[in-house]
């Protein structure tokens, strides 16, 4: 039994357990392991859904990104606070999606051990005793074992019971001594592929069907990244709802898709040849599970985010619908005073003029008709009798030094 506990025991062991159990119900390697790629997919599909929701989210708000990054240029502290609003205000958390890409990837890693430590967690034999196996199986036949001691355990399990006799004392399992067979396809899962596949004498299914397998593998991450790239790129919309195709090709996303869509089945590809079969088929499952789980789960929140876009173009539309119509009836105003000439057109000052308007043309109707009655006299012949001097040829002239009599007629007593 594993003796030494490690905190990454806690993922390996059991998963060993899982995919030892899947070997013995199928009794095939290969489909044992496709089984086990397929159930680990699974059960980190929630911490997949999220990171995909995360980063659909993010793609939406490239154009309004790019948009602030170009307000704010030469202001990187605006800017910052600025995106974290709008993050705030769409809901995204900055830190969110990536915590839980990297979830998953902190999980795969550990299982990748599994894989290529089967003695350990598919026998369940110590780490000790496994290496004591890798050694004795090593020395008999060294031709067998390459310089990467890292995939030894899957070199020496298919070969223990030829070696039974001089394991049986070290084993704590019996089980172990049938070890375990990789063979899936008439494929050894156990071998590392060869780049010698071409040769005459190496030109047969197993050792075509072990140079495919990376193959394969790299050809599958290509297919996926083109898939989710161009999704991805379907879900960049602006502020109005509507797809930007220019910004979606100059986000850095897309920039980052392009060098990881060289980068990352290349290194696939040259790693799937220093490792056994076994790990290559594992990528290649992993690789089209995640193909199909990420369309799947683009197509769910497709969904709920073209509703969104509906919604917001419906707004910028009735928006759009209002500033026309405001400049409709502008253009109707420019139309009919061409030359410009402004007056006041406030509701409150217009019927105060209207008002006023009427008041004075009843009061000169009044006016007039007292006129005529000859009720009232005309106002030049007021003016003259209520002179201010007295004297109707200068009726203004009332000042300081004013005598009512200085203009009077002079008459001397006689």
């Amino acid at each position: 039994m594993i003796l030494a506990f490690k905190l990454v025991d806690i993922v390996q062991v059991p998963f060993g357990y899982l995919l030892s159990w899947l070997n013995q119900l199928t009794t095939n390697y290969g489909v044992a392991l496709i089984l086990f790629a397929i159930i680990l997919k699974l059960i980190l599909f929630p911490a997949t859904a999220k990171s995909k929701k995360s980063s659909m989210k993010m793609s939406r708000l490239t154009p309004r990104i790019q948009a602030l990054q170009k307000k704010y240029a030469n202001d990187q502290q605006k800017l910052n606070e600025a995106t974290q609003a709008l993050y705030k205000e769409e809901g995204v958390s900055m830190g969110g999606g990536c915590l839980w890409s990297f979830l998953p990837l902190l999980i795969l890693i550990p299982l990748y051990t599994v894989v290529r430590q089967p003695i350990q967690y598919m026998l369940h034999e110590s780490a000790e005793v496994a290496g004591q196996i890798v050694e004795i199986i090593k020395t008999a036949m060294p031709e067998q074992f390459g310089k990467n001691e890292y995939y030894h355990q899957m070199i020496a399990a298919p070969l223990i019971p030829q070696f039974a006799d001089q394991l049986k004392d070290i084993v704590t399992n019996p089980a172990t001594l049938e070890g375990l067979n990789f063979s899936f396809l008439h494929l050894d899962l156990g071998a590392v592929p060869q780049f010698n596949v071409f040769q005459w004498e190496t030109w047969d299914w197993s050792h075509i069907g072990a140079f495919l397998m990376p193959v394969l593998s790299a050809g599958s991450q290509v297919i996926s990244m083109l898939i989710s790239q161009k999704m991805n790129n379907s879900l960049v919309t602006n502020e109005n709802g509507v797809q930007d195709k220019e910004a979606a090709k100059n986000s850095t996303a897309n920039q980052s898709t392009k060098t990881m869509l060289f980068m990352m089945p290349l290194m696939s590809l040259w790693i799937g040849f220093t490792v056994p079969g076994a790990l290559s088929l594992y990528w290649l499952v992993q690789g089209l599970v995640s193909m199909v789980l990420d369309i799947y789960l683009t197509k769910k929140y497709r969904t709920l985010y073209d509703a969104e876009d509906a919604e917001r173009l419906k707004r910028a539309m009735e928006q759009d619908a209002i500033e026309e119509e405001k400049e409709r009836i502008r253009a109707e105003r420019r139309a009919a005073n061409p030359d410009g000439i402004t007056t006041n057109t406030s509701k409150k000052k217009l019927q105060q003029q209207q008002q006023k308007e009427q008041e004075e043309a009843k009061a000169a109707a009044a006016k007039e008709y007292a006129i005529k009655k000859g009720l009232l006299v005309e106002e030049e012949d007021t003016v003259v009798k209520q002179a201010m001097s007295g004297v109707p040829s200068r009726p203004y002239c009332k000042g300081r030094n004013y005598d009512p009599n200085r203009y009077a007629s002079q008459t001397t007593e006689e």
